[in-house]
């Protein structure tokens, strides 16, 4: 089958690249013809308050990849359309409403000559705004199916008018397989992790106010909008600048192990949520994660076994979930219940519930 995936890849960097890149590199090992068809300039910057791409690529990058997307040229994505025709799958990676009419100039190109597979990380964002609805409903209706990683958004896929949709887990896409692992020592730190880019939802200010005594915290991920300022400021009204350690900014693959080789646990506060590697990220670096029941994670935490699980959005129990971790013996008890995450089976229902008509 001739694939063709649009979305971003190296060097653009993040959670969206990383899985685009590798669904290219698992289909193309199953036998099919694959391209990613990628973007040049892929967000107009005041919408993406970051640095978008990356030096360094996380993981091997996919050789056959066309750069030629641009969101400032509509003729290009009415180009790129006529280009793909001859495609026998056509799958459009919706990281963000924002790529709707660069996604809906594709499909007039197309002349729906070829099947079309909306992926859509999240349907709708965790920060709205007043057009997300209109522009994803304009392209799920448009769309012959729709992929989405929880029944949640499977939901709110057929609420827009999705005709289609199928629900696969996301499958782990982690950029550092197997490195820096750190073994089972017995040692307890005292300190958290915090790990990834900061976003409201992600409940940061939920730990930070949740925080034990006697305990400190690695912040490390590029902030979203101000929330750097904003954090700073609530570190130092919470007496905590001692014991919070801030590392903004991107955090290269080859970095990683080093933020999880002195911590206890990583810690996901979020207060909302769809599907994340996170769970998956902290095992593959063998620590126990502590975590909201948000959205998939909760799924992904055997719950006193490989971690500890805590309500979404409730400095309360979050708080007592923290103090139950730090209970004598237990951060060295959950740590030897973490095992890494076999990708394999994922993958394989993936790419089923992605090629099946």
């Amino acid at each position: 089958m001739r694939v063709v995936l649009v979305g971003p890849t190296y060097p653009y960097k993040g959670g969206g690249a990383a899985h685009t890149t590798e669904l290219a590199h698992r289909l193309a090992a199953a036998g099919h013809d694959v391209v990613i068809e990628s973007w040049r300039a892929q967000y107009p910057s005041f919408l993406y308050p970051g640095r978008q791409t990356a030096d360094t690529p996380d993981g091997e990058p996919f050789g056959n990849v066309r750069r030629e997307l641009d969101w400032r040229r509509p003729d290009g994505w009415v180009r790129a359309g006529r280009r793909l025709r001859d495609a026998d799958l056509v799958v459009l990676a919706v990281l963000s409403p924002v790529q709707v009419p660069p996604y809906l100039g594709i499909l007039a190109g197309l002349r729906r000559r070829t099947r079309v597979v909306a992926l859509c990380h999240n349907v709708l964002p965790h920060e709205p705004k007043p057009y997300d609805r209109p522009l994803m409903r304009a392209l799920l209706r448009r769309v012959d199916g729709v992929l989405v990683h929880s029944e949640g958004q499977a939901a709110k896929a057929r609420e827009l008018g999705a005709r289609s949709v199928r629900v696969a887990e996301m499958a782990p896409h982690l950029p550092s397989r197997g490195a820096g692992r750190t073994a089972a020592t017995g040692r307890v730190h005292r300190r958290l992790l915090f790990f990834g880019l900061v976003r409201p939802y992600k409940g940061l200010d939920v730990l930070l106010r949740a925080l034990p005594e006697g305990v400190s915290l690695r912040v490390a991920g590029e902030f979203w909008g101000g929330l750097e300022e904003r954090t700073r400021a609530l570190v130092a009204e919470l007496g905590l600048a001692e014991r919070v350690e801030l590392r903004p900014g991107y955090v290269a693959a080859a970095d990683v192990p080093g933020l999880f080789a002195d911590v206890d646990a990583l810690v996901l506060p979020y207060r909302s949520g769809t599907a994340s590697q996170q769970v998956w990220m902290g095992h593959e670096h063998g620590v126990p994660v502590i975590a909201t029941r948000a959205g998939t994670l909760g799924e992904h935490v055997a719950d006193g076994v490989d971690g500890l699980l805590a309500e979404p959005g409730s400095v309360e129990d979050l708080r007592a979930v923290l103090a139950a971790f730090y209970r004598p013996g237990e951060p060295e008890r959950l740590r030897a219940g973490v095992e890494p995450v076999d990708p394999g089976p994922y993958w394989a229902s993936y790419a089923e519930a992605l090629l099946s008509r």
